[in-house]
């Protein structure tokens, strides 16, 4: 495990790692979501991890996860998109740690998953999901009791 990725004690006793997840505003029209790919896909900085598209009647939410959260924030300035940040757990999930019991351990602790979403890459060769819940500091306790691997933004940097 990196040294970003290690556990940190709080007040609230352990701080799990984290990965910055980007929500983009975009309005809702045909190319929207192509030019913000692009946008990543001409930064030699910045490219997308994660992606997950939540659409509405007017508008869309796109989530992003990056291996750069600094330079993606510049760059969507840049380009005048709105955005707001939120801290989400990167678990992996290997054939003892599975997705099924991941979800069984936060009920355990009656935890609600707001949302999850696959990674696009696999830092050690195994899946990864993004997860949004409740309260991470007792999920990330839970899952590490669990014996799960949270990675941090260390992990997913310089991974293609």
């Amino acid at each position: 495990m990196s040294e970003a990725s290690t556990p940190t004690e709080t007040a609230q006793g352990y701080s799990p790692p984290t990965v910055t997840q980007i929500s983009v505003f975009l309005d809702n029209r045909v190319g929207k979501l192509h030019d913000l790919v692009e946008a990543f896909a001409d930064s030699p900085d910045c490219y997308i991890c994660a992606i997950s598209v939540h659409e509405a009647a007017d508008h869309a939410v796109v989530r992003l996860i990056t291996n750069n959260a600094a330079a993606a924030k510049d760059l969507l300035r840049e380009h005048g998109l709105p955005f707001c940040l939120m801290d989400v757990l990167v678990v992996e999930i290997t054939k003892g740690h599975t997705l099924s019991g991941m979800c069984l351990s936060l009920l355990g602790a009656e935890l609600n998953i707001q949302f999850a979403y696959p990674l696009m890459l696999r830092p050690n060769g195994t899946p990864t999901i993004a997860l949004a819940v409740d309260d991470k500091y007792l999920a990330g306790q839970i899952l590490r009791r669990k014996e799960f691997r949270l990675l941090g933004e260390a992990d997913i940097m310089d991974v293609h």
